[in-house]
């Protein structure tokens, strides 16, 4: 088990989308928001602005993290044969998924924290002793949901599919969840979308977090109610993978 989790999390990490997209992608945007608006004052967060959108880009990050270590990963492994072996090895099929959850969920801590980095060199963000570790380790929690998704695309579409529908929901997620912009700047249907959405129910553990209030509870019932979902979704998926390649 500890063999196949640190292989699949190294295959992760050189994953040239994975560099490119939630690394390269939120640290630029980062930089281009916080260099064109930075200098706003307070956002409707009542953050400042480098702040605000730190924690919209970590957010941002973490998801393509976890989307990239599952879903077409795992589509593609599917493709060329790779979990047919897996079958034929002493792993078992359950250590095999919690491998692949495990390492999802370990290459969003690279991406979360690049993005944190740079937030301090390039525009001074400053948080407490106790805010970062509190942010980091909440908003990781948080994508929990997302990287169970990823495994139910994974297990559910084929190889030439699961690459597209990840961008897609990746793009979704951030655009409707209010990553980009300022959900008060988008219409009221966009913004009651929004408050169901787990990308904007991890934004906004960091943003309660670094303006140094408790999380709203509706994040986290909204983030529980995905993870129950996603998880059950990944679950029978894989199951079903399953049943159909013994066949």
């Amino acid at each position: 088990m500890t063999g196949f989790m640190t292989l699949e999390i190294r295959r992760a990490l050189r994953d040239v989308r994975y560099l490119v997209l939630a690394v390269a992608m939120p640290i630029g945007l980062y930089l281009l928001f916080a260099g064109l608006f930075g200098s706003r004052g307070q956002t409707a967060q009542g953050l400042p602005q480098p702040t605000e959108l730190m924690v919209a880009m970590v957010a941002y990050g973490a998801m393509w993290a976890v989307f990239s270590a599952t879903g077409p990963r795992i589509a593609h492994e599917r493709a060329i044969g790779w979990t047919r072996q897996l079958r034929v090895t002493p792993l078992s099929a359950p250590s095999a998924l919690a491998g692949k959850l495990v390492t999802a969920l370990a290459a969003a801590l690279p991406a979360m924290a690049l993005v944190a980095l740079t937030a301090v060199i390039s525009h001074h963000v400053q948080l407490s002793a106790a805010q970062w570790p509190a942010v980091l380790a909440a908003m990781w929690a948080g994508v929990l949901p997302l990287a169970l998704l990823g495994l139910a695309i994974g297990y559910l579409a084929g190889d030439e599919v699961a690459f597209p529908l990840t961008m897609a929901l990746y793009f979704a997620l951030g655009a409707l969840g209010g990553l980009w912009m300022p959900l008060s700047t988008m219409p009221h249907a966009m913004q009651d979308i929004a408050q169901f959405l787990p990308s904007n129910a991890v934004a906004e553990l960091g943003w309660r977090i670094t303006g140094g209030q408790a999380p709203v509870p509706r994040a986290v019932l909204v983030l529980a109610a995905w993870t129950l979902g996603s998880g059950l979704a990944a679950l029978l998926a894989y199951r079903r993978r399953n049943t159909l390649a013994v066949r």
